[in-house]
């Protein structure tokens, strides 16, 4: 399949507006995100089969930012991994009592934590953004005060949280995602890190999967996406969480959270705690 990569230089507050108006849409774009480039000049980017549609873009942008921006358009070599190529020499991170590492940095784990050895692959969640570490700090702080039994980590990337949970209770965590790559990614870094046995890879589109429905009700359910299908599933979660649950979402800007929480909050679930960090919150929830 070819792909092209869209992008724009902008301000942070228009880049990220743009990024919030195209994943509304699923007719634009599979991906896209605001970052600072080498020059620290914050950019949009966005990834698109085949070519993108130039004018519809033009069309948003007119809408959200009030004028036209110049786009360029670059074709991506499908021989090239460009996500591991970016994720290449990584430093290890340290979240929530979890350690974080690439095969390069193997020898530097410290005494103390639990090791996650994930490699950059074409699958989002090495550790490194702000909303996996965020998550990682909501499961540690979660299993502090419970043990929970059932867990599911919806859109699970590389399977790094479902992989944290794993070893940490020694319990089966379904791994879901809707990209069939990284589910083979998950079961790889399964593998790698020693609970192959305890990791249930599937491809689902949110939770539907037969064997997800067959194991429901849970007790811990993460999700790590963005704020739009996280409102979206917010029905579906309220159905699989058993009453006493704890939900973690993540993949949420800040001016994003209230809305997220307002959807869960439909379905009686109750914000216990945020952690904020950058632009990104993860929350955690829970069904009384």
């Amino acid at each position: 399949m070819s792909q092209s990569q869209i992008s724009v230089p902008l301000t942070k507050e228009q880049a990220y507006a743009l990024v919030d108006a195209v994943m509304e849409r699923d007719d634009l774009a599979l991906t896209a995100s605001a970052h600072e480039d080498e020059n620290e000049e914050w950019v949009f980017e966005a990834t698109c089969t085949d070519e993108p549609d130039i004018e519809a873009f033009n069309a948003l942008a007119r809408t959200v930012l009030g004028g036209k921006v110049s786009f360029a358009v670059e074709k991506i070599d499908p021989d090239f991994d460009w996500v591991s190529k970016s994720l290449e020499g990584l430093k290890p991170v340290a979240a929530g009592g979890f350690y974080v590492f690439g095969s390069h940095d193997k020898d530097t784990v410290p005494p103390g934590v639990t090791p996650l050895h994930i490699d950059a692959a074409q699958a989002f969640g090495t550790g490194h953004h702000e909303t996996t570490t965020g998550c990682l700090i909501a499961i540690d702080r979660i299993l502090k005060r419970k043990k929970p039994r059932y867990l599911i980590d919806v859109g699970t990337g590389t399977g790094v949280l479902a992989i944290a949970l794993a070893k940490r209770l020694r319990r089966p965590v379904i791994a879901s995602d809707i990209d069939p790559v990284s589910v083979h990614i998950t079961k790889e870094n399964a593998q790698l890190n020693g609970v192959a046995n305890d990791i249930i890879a599937v491809e689902a589109t949110g939770l539907e999967n037969r064997l997800i429905s067959d194991n429901s009700p849970y007790d811990l359910i993460v999700a790590n996406i963005l704020a739009g299908p996280l409102a979206q599933l917010a029905p579906a979660i309220g159905r699989a969480a058993m009453p006493g649950a704890t939900i973690i979402l993540s993949g949420i800007l800040t001016h994003q959270a209230a809305r997220v929480i307002a959807a869960y909050g439909q379905q009686g679930m109750i914000l216990k705690e945020r952690i904020t960090r950058k632009e990104w919150a993860t929350l955690i929830l829970e069904k009384p």
